[in-house]
């Protein structure tokens, strides 16, 4: 009989350990979770121009590679990679510009809608971000008090947000992103461009 109620005893007890054990293996699996990163590859161009003054606009053309990496709530962090070229501004010159930033973004879903293709309701949200980092120029013209150099490398700071659609397997459109790009690359005046940039492509959820 001691025998029985022993056992009896140690059954009931590891049926009540059971929930705590799950909840504590609950617990450790969020805590080593991977937050879900967004990854998106976007077309992109930016009007700008060589001077302040009068515009002498030109538009810059290239892509951008970016990480957006979920924190909590509706926050996360961004990080930006863009390459922009535009060729013989005025004859003989091409200015090539690499930028990298990074900053705070914030989403917010907004209304679900039905994709007769995958016959699914599928999930849009809009986002706002503040960037900041910096751009390196090459084969450009970029005075200074005592030079005339063909690069230079300067802070950049980029406002704005855009629109992306969820599709179907983590993959999604950037229907349109459009941004104020600050600069500070030496024009032999202001040494400051205020640019407007566009851009459209495709994202994609690496942990969902």
């Amino acid at each position: 009989m001691r025998i029985k109620s022993w056992s009896l005893f140690l059954f009931n007890l590891a049926l009540a350990a059971t929930p705590i054990a799950k909840a504590q293996q609950q617990t450790i699996d969020e805590r080593h979770r991977i937050p879900p990163i967004d990854v998106a590859a976007t077309f992109t161009t930016e009007r700008t121009k060589t001077v302040g003054g009068d515009c002498g606009c030109f538009w810059l053309q290239g892509g951008t590679a970016e990480a957006n990496i979920h924190l909590f709530h509706n926050f996360s962090a961004a990080v930006a990679l863009t390459g922009s070229h535009a060729g013989n501004i005025i004859p003989g010159l091409d200015v090539t510009q690499i930028a990298v930033m990074a900053g705070p973004r914030y989403s917010y879903g907004t209304s679900r809608w039905t994709n007769r293709v995958f016959g699914e309701r599928r999930r849009t949200n809009i986002f706002g971000e503040v960037l900041f980092g910096g751009v390196h120029a090459v084969d450009g013209m970029y005075p200074s008090s005592t030079t005339l150099k063909t690069n230079a490398t300067a802070f950049s700071f980029q406002a704005g947000g855009g629109l992306n659609i969820s599709l179907a397997r983590g993959f999604g459109v950037r229907a349109i992103e459009l941004d104020y790009l600050r600069t500070s690359l030496p024009n032999g005046t202001t040494d400051s461009q205020h640019d407007l940039r566009l851009a459209f492509g495709i994202t994609y959820r690496l942990h969902r």
